[in-house]
């Protein structure tokens, strides 16, 4: 009986055995499936005026307009297509100072001052973002009055990835004056070209630095704040009706006065009359025009702020004038001087980039073909005979070319312009375009003179009286890549 009592408890205790899987059996067996969850009640249907108001920031994305009700948008960050747009032409403008117009200036030079072109090229690109971001960038674009604008954006204050929708609906806040500032930076770097190879480093530095706060910010805000004095189309305040899109006043003409009268107050360079004083390197003059022209795309389309058909616009615009002016330019020499030459079309070129910049989005295709055959015509002779007649010392053709391409393209603008290439000029000047626009124009054109000139003046002599503008004559012949920088471009072994 025991014998049967053990063996029937073995086959027991082999049973449960056999019955309770291993570790490594739970371990490779699949879960156990959990009873199947309820149902998730169905979700409620939007209302309708909930689906027009999403339907409606899509289109107005999509069309560059402003949100149906900023209030109870239902997208409150910028669009992803119009801010990477515009952080590409931020870095295309960029692009026309480091290393476009370095190479373009520092061709025209002779040898021994290569690099005091790139070295101040460089040195304005550093201080004018830490002006910038210290109090530049608030008074040209925070509202305050029609003249400047007061301190809220000081540091970049509240300058954050949300649009600022008083310039773009749909572009970050700190993209777009990251934007503006590289209009801040290559316009100061225009003016070396009329004073190359004869100004000291130091001096350049502290005359951009006065410059920048007496003449640029003020006029950046007067006509393209959204409070500005001369903002034609965007302000239906504004003092002077005015239209410049890309900066044919606030760029060219403010740099080109400047430069000339800053050219007269230093004097001309040593030797000058009884030197040659030939480009160095007409092979980087000719890479700097090409870096120049694609990075004015993003001048000219870029201002826009937005990548929509006024952007497109302007990206047309700007390449029939610029090879329409090369070719014109190219052409006047060779009528008149039996040859086309390198330095013609590269001035060229530069001259229909600049008359085109404030009419760029205001215009059509024929009107800068138009633009471009006065482009290449005008500044030549300005450049030639004009130059020489009065006897004033440019460099570099910074006069010529900004100053009478910028005028003369603010002055075309205000008859070329026509809401068929941009309807925003039906906003506040719709009793104007087409008509009376050109007297607007004029008043701009004469208040950016009086401001760029006086300015100038004050500083120019103001930097003369006390730490002088100009190295010693031994230095200036030894040439001012040694005496400022200690270095020199080309190393000859």
């Amino acid at each position: 009986m025991k014998r049967l009592m053990l063996f029937i408890v073995s086959l027991m205790l082999m049973s449960l055995a056999l019955a309770v899987p291993s570790r490594s059996a739970l371990a490779d067996s699949p879960p156990a499936e959990a009873a199947p969850a309820a149902a998730p009640a169905p979700a409620a249907p939007a209302a309708a005026s909930d689906v027009e108001k999403r339907l409606a920031d899509l289109e107005a994305y999509v069309t560059n307009g402003a949100r149906a009700d900023e209030k109870t948008s239902k997208i409150m960050s910028p669009g992803p297509g119009h801010n990477g747009f515009m952080m590409i032409c931020a870095a295309l403008v960029l692009f026309m100072t480091l290393p476009g117009l370095a190479l373009f200036y520092g061709g025209l030079v002779r040898q021994k001052n290569v690099l005091s072109i790139m070295a101040q090229c460089m040195g304005i690109a550093a201080l004018v973002t830490l002006l910038w971001w210290a109090f530049g960038y608030s008074m040209a674009f925070a509202t305050g009055s029609p003249f400047v604008g007061k301190m809220d954006f000081a540091l970049l204050k509240d300058v954050g990835s949300a649009p600022n929708t008083a310039y773009a609906g749909w572009v970050s806040h700190n993209v777009f004056s990251m934007y503006q500032l590289m209009f801040a930076i290559i316009t100061p770097a225009l003016v070396i070209g009329a004073i190359a190879e004869r100004v000291k480093f130091s001096a350049l530095m502290l005359f951009v630095t006065g410059w920048m706060l007496i003449v640029y910010f003020p006029l950046a805000h007067m006509v393209w704040g959204a409070d500005g004095f001369m903002n034609g189309v965007w302000n239906k305040d504004a003092g002077i009706k005015a239209i410049d899109f890309a900066g044919g006043t606030v760029v060219h003409m403010s740099s080109g006065w400047s430069a000339l009268v800053l050219a007269l107050i230093v004097g001309h360079r040593v030797g000058f009359g009884k030197e040659e004083f030939a480009p160095h390197s007409l092979v980087l003059t000719m890479v700097g025009t090409g870096m120049l022209w694609v990075g004015w795309y993003g001048f000219n389309a870029g201002s826009a702020v937005a990548a929509d058909g006024i952007a497109a616009q302007a990206f047309m615009t700007t390449t029939l004038a610029a090879a329409i002016a090369g070719g014109a330019w190219a052409g006047v020499e060779w009528l008149t001087r039996g040859k086309p030459t390198v330095l013609g079309f590269c001035s060229g070129i530069v001259g229909g980039l600049v008359v085109i910049t404030p009419a760029a989005g205001f215009v059509t295709a024929n009107g800068a073909i138009i633009i471009g055959i006065l482009a290449g015509v005008v500044p030549f002779f300005a450049c030639t005979k004009l130059k020489h007649a009065l006897g004033y010392d440019d460099a570099l053709d910074t006069f010529g070319v900004h100053a009478v391409g910028g005028t003369l393209g603010a002055f075309v603008t205000g008859i070329l312009a026509t809401p068929d290439a941009n309807p925003n000029l039906l906003m506040n000047l719709k009793d104007i375009v087409g008509k009376t626009l050109w007297l607007e124009q004029l008043k701009a054109m004469g208040l950016t003179l009086g401001l760029s000139i006086v300015g100038t003046v004050i500083l120019g002599y103001a930097i003369k009286a006390t730490i002088g503008l100009r190295p010693t004559a031994e230095k200036e012949e030894s040439g001012l890549d040694v005496s400022d920088h200690g270095e020199r471009g080309y190393n000859v072994t």
